[in-house]
């Protein structure tokens, strides 16, 4: 048996509560234990408590960790984002600053089908490597599962790919993946004009191919207007139905409901954006148990204003959920404590609030609620030693790298505190 035990913490922030995403007032407990102790046996909580209540509980042999009177926290689960790609989209950021909209780039053959063309052309070991590279810096914000996209394919042989390389991450237990297709990001250069025709390869080859591999465990489609509207994202969802794949939807980014309104139709395990959605779209959602995924980052990241109204589904009673939509476009970044602050300054969500959004909330819109997303006996042991003493330090010192420790099922994955006794 592996044991070893974590304290001096100023905060073990436990998020222990009832076993489901959390909702309305529920979001603001977080369960503290002020000068916390953690317990860990064999790659799994095993108790919580204060330090003497642990020290009560350690066998003689066990490992000490000191958390340095520092916060302790579940790791965050980043229920979005698209973490394989080729090249990055500096130059379309530089347009943007200049004055042209997101709009007007993907138009001149910008936006994803740029990296799509990039994506295609890079050999599987580049991809690779450029992920593990992100890999550390989800660790370097204190990030232990995303769930990962594809979408920067748009071809049988290229989306495979991807989530062959997003199959490979998984397996070193560095950084816990949940696989989704998303084939749906975009009609590709050479579908132009023919949607029905790439409806078709997604639905009879794409989908079937992704499921005989067992490479996803979620099918997305990016639904919009003028990417996916309603009618072909519906035929896409039920093709994904009908061979097991769980969904998830980009809803709402650009327009006003078809897309929230479709996910509760389709019973999405989520709709995410949401930046438009209104009165109907809301009501949608909370009456099919559809959980919100909200990206400010992207709302930020595009000079946009328009952000998810977040207060108004917390009052609805929805459970929120928080992520960074890491990207090469829109939102380029792996921070959650940068989401947290955008989340706070922006969407008026309280800290607490937030917290919770981005663990286990996050890890209920996975699927993953029952092992991840809180420290509780019986839960892997996938936790951040954080550089701060109050877990509103979080969000409160927006564009730093505060962890200082990270650990997934116990083991250790990046460490930089200066000692542990």
């Amino acid at each position: 048996m592996k044991e070893f035990a974590v304290w001096n913490c100023a905060q073990l922030v436990t998020l222990a509560g009832p076993p489901r995403a959390r909702s309305g007032r529920e979001m603001r407990d977080l369960a503290i234990i002020p000068d916390g102790a953690l317990l860990v046996r064999d790659g799994h909580v095993h108790a919580t408590g204060t330090r003497a209540e642990i020290a009560a509980l350690i066998s003689p042999a066990a490992e000490i960790v000191d958390a340095g009177g520092r916060i302790v926290l579940p790791g965050f689960v980043d229920a979005h984002t698209h973490p394989v790609f080729a090249g990055t989209r500096a130059d379309e950021f530089e347009q943007r600053a200049e004055g042209a909209t997101y709009a007007e780039i993907a138009a001149r053959g910008g936006g994803i089908r740029s990296t799509v063309r990039r994506t295609r052309q890079a050999p599987e070991p580049d991809l690779l490597d450029a992920a593990r590279r992100y890999r550390e810096w989800f660790h370097r914000g204190g990030t232990t599962t995303i769930e990962a996209k594809s979408g920067y394919g748009l071809s049988l042989e290229s989306e495979l790919k991807i989530l062959r390389v997003i199959r490979q991450l998984a397996a070193d237990g560095r950084l816990r993946y949940v696989p989704t297709f998303l084939g749906a990001h975009e009609v590709p250069d050479e579908y132009r004009g023919r949607m029905d025709d790439y409806v078709h390869l997604l639905t009879r080859e794409m989908l079937p191919r992704v499921a005989e591999e067992r490479l996803a465990e979620y099918c997305d489609v990016f639904c919009e207007p003028f990417v996916f509207p309603a009618g072909k994202a519906r035929i896409i969802l039920q093709a994904a139905q009908r061979l097991g794949f769980r969904l998830r939807m980009h809803a709402d980014q650009f327009s006003a409901d078809e897309g929230a309104k479709l996910a509760a139709e389709m019973g999405a395990s989520t709709a995410d954006h949401l930046e438009s959605t209104g009165a109907a779209g809301l009501e949608a959602l909370k009456a099919a148990g559809v959980q919100p995924v909200l990206l400010p980052a992207s709302v930020y990241n595009l000079g946009s204003s328009r952000y998810p109204a977040a207060r108004r589904m917390i009052d609805l009673g929805m459970p929120v959920v928080l992520a960074t939509d890491f990207n090469p476009g829109s939102s380029p970044t792996t921070s959650m404590p940068m989401v947290l602050s955008l989340a706070c300054t922006h969407m008026k969500m309280t800290p607490a609030e937030a917290i919770t959004a981005a663990t286990i909330n996050a890890a209920y819109s996975l699927g993953r609620g029952d092992a991840i997303g809180s420290l509780e006996p019986g839960k892997q042991a996938d936790f951040v030693i954080h550089d701060c003493s109050d877990y509103r330090e979080l969000p409160y010192f927006f564009g730093r790298e505060p962890a200082r420790a990270v650990y997934i099922g116990g083991v250790s994955v990046f460490y930089t505190l200066d000692s542990a006794s």
